[in-house]
């Protein structure tokens, strides 16, 4: 038959050929299923970018309450929430609802004291969460218990991820409404990052709402620069917006880019046990929620809270050289403070507070700021500071035994605070 000869040998090549093209395949499959799981994985670790620009859609937009166009965000008057610390486990009785409520001028409530025009002493404070006092209540903020303490209101102006910059435009806006003789920022060591950002995206990946005005120096003198974002609706498209947040956030370039994640998203995952880690920590915790229950012998939460530390600990890092070569910036904030104490006739007072990651990190390497407030005693006569680290180390060395147990993981426990309190309150005593 025609092309008898011909066929044998192609079928039987083709026959050979098949265990081949089998296992090219599976191999393909299995590197495909790898990238999907290894990106998926990335996604939920916080330190890794996975996208420069997250979709925000309305839904997201609408609860961005605190919108604020001058400042960024700010916590809006007369509110009251609830907020769920997660300290629980699935299945677990509900064990912390923390109440955060807010007066008429959009300060934290202070139940120890109502506001009195005719009091002996005024107080105020201004900075970050830590100075706003998250996950505890409004009677075990160190506002409170320094109220007790002085017998006097004291306002509670910080907001959550504050830098020193916002701080002090919060201040320059709300003073004239509420002029006090003693005026405290409070404020952790990350604000030298967030006084060089104008998107917290590009530093804290995920943190997409976030756009700021910033200080930059010109000739020596602070320059604002204002929020690219005018109207809460044009967050709907920050790509629009990508040339000036590349060019006025400082991370983009040092810290952003070299934390975006890229193909092939396996190597850049399996690489790095601790985000292996994670990522199985992560899996733990949604096999509890699935389940109602927690698995025996392991607490995943705080596992992956520990991963999480650890993984703090390049930005500490990244903090720490920040001081370096950008404290002038940090240093000419401080004199724009101290010089608008003088001009309004009020006490300035800045206190540096410590994150949990940083405490971890600087009970082995020492503060990372260095002899920062030292140097700024020398160089202000009419400025008071507190370096809190001085009066918060505890005698065994269990820096953290100073925070909540669970929760958002990291600000000062009420007990804590309670101890914060003495501290500032000593510093208008004397």
């Amino acid at each position: 038959m025609p092309g008898k000869s011909t066929w044998g040998p192609f079928l039987y090549h083709r026959i050979r050929m098949f265990p081949f093209l089998a296992l090219a395949v599976v191999t393909v499959g299995i590197v495909v299923v790898l990238e999907v799981v290894s990106y998926r994985a990335l996604e939920r670790i916080p330190s890794v970018a996975t996208e420069e620009f997250p979709e925000i859609d309305r839904e997201l937009l609408g609860k961005f309450s605190s919108f604020d166009p001058e400042l960024g965000w700010v916590p809006q008057p007369d509110q009251e929430k609830q907020k769920d610390t997660g300290d629980h486990l699935p299945g677990e009785e509900l064990r912390t609802v923390v109440t955060y409520s807010t007066d008429e001028y959009g300060s934290r409530v202070c139940p120890a004291k109502d506001r009195d025009t005719d009091a002996d002493v005024t107080v105020s404070t201004y900075g970050d969460s830590y100075c706003f006092c998250r996950e505890v209540n409004n009677d075990e903020t160190f506002q409170h218990y320094m109220a007790q303490e002085l017998d006097t209101h004291v306002a509670n102006y910080g907001g959550g991820n504050y830098g020193l910059d916002q701080a002090l435009m919060r201040l320059k806006r709300q003073y004239p409404e509420e002029p006090t003789d003693y005026v405290f920022v409070v404020v952790t060591a990350s604000s030298i990052a967030r006084i060089l950002s104008v998107w917290k995206h590009y530093q804290e990946f995920g943190n997409i709402l976030a756009v700021k005005p910033r200080y930059v120096l010109e000739d020596g003198e602070l320059e604002r620069i204002d929020s690219p974002v005018d109207e809460k609706e044009d967050l709907l498209d920050l790509e629009s917006k990508a040339d000036f947040l590349r060019e006025y956030d400082f991370h983009y370039d040092h810290w952003f880019k070299p934390h975006y994640a890229t193909r092939p998203y396996t190597t850049d995952f399996l690489d790095d046990a601790e985000k292996v880690r994670y990522a199985l920590y992560e899996a733990g915790i949604e096999i509890e929620k699935r389940l109602e229950r927690p698995i025996p012998g392991i607490d995943f939460d705080q596992a992956q809270t520990q991963s999480m530390l650890r993984m703090e600990q390049a930005r500490v890092r990244y903090h720490e050289r920040l001081f370096e070569t950008h404290e002038y910036l940090f240093d000419a904030l401080i004199a724009e403070f101290v010089d608008y104490a003088e001009e309004q006739g009020f006490t300035p007072v800045f206190a540096m507070v410590q994150q949990l990651r940083y405490a971890k990190y600087e009970a082995e390497h020492g503060p990372i700021y260095g002899d920062l407030l030292d140097r700024l005693d020398e160089r202000y006569d009419d400025l008071e500071t507190v370096d809190m680290v001085e009066h918060l180390s505890p005698d065994d060395g269990d820096v953290e035994s100073l925070y909540v147990e669970r929760g958002e993981g990291g600000h000062y426990s009420p007990e804590t605070n309670r101890e914060i309190a003495k501290v500032l309150a000593d510093v208008v005593e004397s």
